[in-house]
């Protein structure tokens, strides 16, 4: 997670730029513009470091640059639906996209899977990002291989955790305008507490243990600043072992984990 505090004015350019990089996602403007936030996964070392080594402490326009490592997900993607819109699909249909109707359980932060990525596997997903609903067909002839063996190298890849697949939304389009990232320094005993208890709050998409001053990160949803700040003094704010919290209002979405975004609609 990068948070970026930037000259005034310079802070919409430097968010369009970062979210034209495939290895940049979830990039949103807050603090009246003066702040990008967004999530790096970079596909190599050389890759990171060039972004945060290189690039972004050489821009004028950044003024200062902090940096967390993820360290433990709560909550938030990889096929697993938010809390608020448990109840929204019936069982059935629920069934019919092969989802097993739990929410997200929390799981550790693997770095080191190997991913043995080959040329036919980057134009399979390549095809597949491009259209979600594409046939074996479709994905086959892209990628050069047969229907078969499409299918069975897409099944390895999302069985091993390599690939997932995730549906997006636009929360603006559901009524949730008010939009927000948490920064929490928890006690160390009780982070793992504070984190299990957000993944069960349905205004939380995403929580998320991290390194750095702030132990914790989270990205609430909440119909309008009141119920915002109703949220985080009532709720948030009384959780055992919470010491301290900022609360940054997103003034702009530009790009959730793949997809552009416009107002409360999702871009491609």
């Amino acid at each position: 997670m990068v948070r970026l505090r930037c000259r005034p004015g310079s802070a919409t350019a430097i968010a369009e730029a970062l979210a034209q990089r495939d290895d940049v996602g979830w990039v949103a403007l807050g603090a009246a513009g003066s702040e990008v936030t967004c999530a790096v996964r970079s596909r190599s070392q050389e890759q990171r470091d060039d972004l945060l080594g290189r690039r972004l402490p050489r821009t004028a326009a950044v003024l200062d640059l902090q940096a967390s490592v993820l360290l433990r997900q709560f909550i938030g993607g990889r096929g697993h639906y938010w809390a608020a819109l448990a109840g929204t699909l019936t069982p059935e249909q629920e069934s019919a996209l092969g989802g097993d109707g739990r929410p997200f359980t929390e799981r550790p932060v693997v770095r080191d899977a190997p991913s043995q990525l080959g040329e036919a596997d980057e134009k399979l997903l390549a095809a597949l990002a491009a259209d979600g609903r594409a046939s074996l067909v479709d994905l086959a002839a892209a990628a050069g291989l047969t229907p078969g063996r499409a299918s069975r190298r897409l099944h390895a890849l999302l069985s091993g955790g390599v690939v997932h697949i995730d549906v997006e939304i636009a929360p603006m389009a559901l009524g949730y305008r008010a939009r927000a990232n948490l920064w929490l320094r928890v006690h160390p005993a009780e982070i793992k507490t504070v984190g299990r208890a957000m993944a069960q709050m349905p205004e939380v998409g995403f929580a998320a243990a991290v390194s750095g001053p702030y132990n914790l990160h989270a990205v609430v949803h909440c119909h309008d600043l009141d119920r915002l700040f109703e949220f985080t003094t009532d709720r948030v704010g009384t959780l055992p072992g919470v010491e301290g919290m900022e609360t940054s209002p997103v003034l702009r979405q530009v790009k959730q984990a793949g997809t552009r975004v416009d107002g409360d609609r999702l871009g491609s």
